[in-house]
């Protein structure tokens, strides 16, 4: 099979022209086995006025319309996963927020599930769990306040072990982690650790990071403001190379110039959905409910999540004067490497064949694949 469009993002490269050019691959068996620039073979399928990239990978969604990943089983999850494939979205983590410890369990138990209900593999894939909380620390933000805690090893030990791989991204604040413990253990069992939802010093950040932590969740949200004379988690994550931030680009959580900031300032900067399902209104334990224009929020007005999927965060970036393939990066490449998946997120040889086109001029998806069948 062979898919080209008049501009291609190849390989993940973030240079300005990178989409300009147009282009095609071939698959076979599921995975990118040619690639090419110019006019393409007889035999292809020619999307015009259209862009080919690699499918969205969001490290953070909480669930989508109906589906709330923290109060579903596995057909529901299952269900949210198909729904979530029309933003072009082929990977995501499905994210838990602070919930009783009861819950976890349960809610594992149906995001592993979701991976053998028929059909499993013409859906997004969920490619793990992201555990945000209970171990958080001074922004608890829209976490309920009366679960955050410290760090407790055996249930953390415990959540890790109930189903091979599938906690693959876990949230801690320093405070609540103040020996270091969870973050050394989980880095060991090759787990991505990510600082959020604290007010903890730039030093006490920077110690994290030293022990292994390599991501922040949801950059500027969550976490004391940068100042310059504490520059806090905020500046723990823009100045540390090895760390990959994570960016919600609603509009609402995080304003365009500080966004434009931050792209300027990080080269390993990830796009994130924060979704939530406005239907069901609620994530977990915490009930929210639409606010005006967007995101959703408590009834005091704290922020509760995101309505808008990734596809709209990407086009949202390029609005906001971003370079397309560098706004494409930022949701494909950059989250799968930061997480350690190395066979998507780039049109790459050997890579999963998880594509999707979007047209040239509005970004909208146009058509979806995964591993190499059309999907959308």
């Amino acid at each position: 099979m062979l898919i080209a469009a008049d501009g291609i993002a190849l390989a993940g490269d973030v240079a300005p022209d990178a989409i300009t050019t147009p282009g095609w691959v071939g698959v076979d068996a599921g995975v990118i086995s040619e690639i090419g620039a110019g006019r393409p073979p007889r035999g292809a399928e020619v999307w015009a006025d259209s862009v080919l990239a690699p499918g969205f990978v969001d490290l953070q969604i909480n669930g989508i319309d109906e589906f709330d990943f923290a109060a579903v089983d596995a057909n529901h999850a299952a269900a949210a996963l198909e729904r979530i494939t029309d933003s072009g979205c082929t990977t995501c983590l499905p994210t838990l927020v602070t919930a009783p410890d009861a819950a976890y369990g349960p809610m594992l138990d149906a995001i592993a599930g979701s991976r053998h209900v028929e059909g499993a593999a013409l859906r997004c894939h969920a490619a793990g769990a992201h555990l945000e909380g209970p171990f958080l620390g001074g922004a608890p933000g829209a976490h309920p306040i009366d679960l955050v805690r410290p760090v407790d090893l055996d249930a953390l030990a415990r959540w890790c072990d109930r189903h091979r791989d599938l906690v693959r991204l876990v949230t801690l604040a320093p405070e609540a982690d103040p020996d270091l413990g969870a973050t050394r253990a989980l880095t060991e069992r090759g787990i991505t650790v990510a600082f959020g939802h604290t007010n903890a010093t730039y030093d006490a950040v920077s110690a994290m990071i030293g022990a292994g932590a390599s991501m922040a969740t949801h950059l500027f949200n969550g976490m004391a403001a940068f100042h310059h004379r504490q520059p806090g988690p905020v500046g723990a994550a823009l100045a540390h190379d090895a760390v990959t931030a994570s960016l919600i680009a609603d509009g609402i959580h995080v304003h365009p110039t500080a966004v434009r900031i931050a792209v300027r300032a990080k080269p390993k900067l990830a796009l994130v959905s924060d979704a939530v399902a406005v239907d069901a209104a609620t994530a977990g334990p915490v009930g929210f409910r639409r606010r005006a224009g967007g995101a959703a929020e408590l009834t005091d007005g704290t922020l509760a999540g995101a309505t808008l999927p990734i596809d709209g965060g990407v086009r949202n970036l390029v609005r906001w004067g971003v370079e397309p393939a560098r706004a494409l990066a930022m949701a494909t490449s950059v989250p799968a490497e930061a997480i350690g998946l190395a066979d998507r997120g780039r049109l790459a040889l050997g890579f999963r064949a998880d594509l999707v086109v979007l047209g040239r001029d509005d970004l909208r998806v146009r058509a979806v694949w995964i591993g190499g069948v059309r999907v959308r």
